[in-house]
């Protein structure tokens, strides 16, 4: 356990709201997704966590997807479903308008893709560790995944990232998949009152922000969501070297940059929210992607900042290299 984990450790693991279960939104967004949405959805019914209620944010899906969910909303009292329309303006700014909308009131908040597998065990692991953080504290639960095709079949796992959540990783990489994580009201608080602001995907978002402040990141190496790949998918497993071939194409042709760019203006807009070292590795970035190869290199041994592998931190130092970061 982390320096800073154990100094929000409630004495003695107290547990919140003992006297019920705690109750979890499941904020889940949905485009197209009739293909597997149903196997999603018995699988969060199926949740050994039982006090739920499932939050969907449409896209303007054409196929099957409305059908799937009103039938699920008109036959399953438990969970309940609550259907909206999406924004239409891509899947990060849906996530970030359920994220963000204050109105959604529960304990915890769980995101939720429309073809995965949430194993049983899933909720109620997470909240296990997160009602072990002081509810003060914005707290982020996440987690590593185990990739299946498209008929359920196993294509292995998430890398396993051994070092401590962190915003000087933050920065540069997003640590896990938004189908792992949940947040707790303190985290989902903080959320809200910046706003839907442009972000490249609402989990990166959510690992700077949260981690920027000073909260906590739990990283649980155990699996608990069985993450679908397949041809429509808009972002897939981060694994395997068809995945390694993607990054690197995209870091010459300007990828990581362009959403370096984003963030930064994302972060800028909280720098005051920041923790003071914090706000030093935001400066101490911006620095490191100006000037000199050798200066640009310096900068970004001397700042800390790095990816969870040792493959990622060389294709961060190659960034530096040809002015990509």
């Amino acid at each position: 356990m982390s320096a800073q984990l154990a100094s929000v450790i409630e004495p003695n693991a107290k547990k919140h709201g003992e006297s019920r279960q705690p109750l979890v939104a499941v904020l889940l967004c949905t485009a197209n997704g009739a293909a597997f949405l149903q196997q999603q959805l018995d699988s969060i019914a199926a949740q050994s966590h039982t006090n739920l209620k499932i939050v969907v944010s449409d896209d303007g899906s054409k196929d099957a997807t409305i059908s799937i969910l009103k039938a699920f909303q008109s036959q399953t009292t438990s969970p309940a479903l609550e259907l909206r329309a999406g924004p239409r303006r891509g899947f990060s700014a849906n996530f970030m308008s359920l994220a963000c909308d204050a109105s959604i009131d529960a304990d915890y908040y769980a995101f939720c893709d429309q073809d995965d597998v949430w194993l049983p065990p899933k909720m109620s692991r997470a909240i296990e560790w997160l009602e072990r953080v002081d509810p003060q504290v914005p707290a982020m639960y996440c987690g590593r995944t185990e990739a299946i095709d498209e008929n359920g079949q196993s294509l292995g796992f998430s890398p396993l990232f051994a070092k401590d959540p962190s915003f000087k990783n933050a920065v540069v990489q997003s640590l896990a998949g938004g189908n792992t994580i949940v947040l707790n009201r303190a985290a989902r608080q903080l959320v809200v009152s910046v706003g839907a602001v442009q972000v490249v995907a609402h989990d990166w978002w959510f690992y700077q922000l949260i981690s920027g402040v000073n909260g906590i990141v739990l990283y649980d190496p155990t699996p608990t969501v069985q993450y679908r790949q397949h041809s429509s998918n808009i972002i897939g497993s981060n694994s395997g070297w068809r995945a390694r071939i993607w990054r690197v194409r995209g870091l010459f042709k300007g990828r990581f940059q362009t959403w370096n760019d984003i963030n930064l203006q994302a972060l800028e807009q909280v720098r005051s929210r920041l923790t003071p070292e914090n706000q030093r590795v935001l400066a101490q970035f911006r620095t490191m992607r100006e000037g000199s190869f050798m200066q640009r290199l310096a900068r970004l041994v001397g700042s800390g900042i790095h990816r969870q592998t040792t493959l990622g931190n060389l294709g961060l130092y190659a960034a530096a290299l040809i002015k990509k970061i």
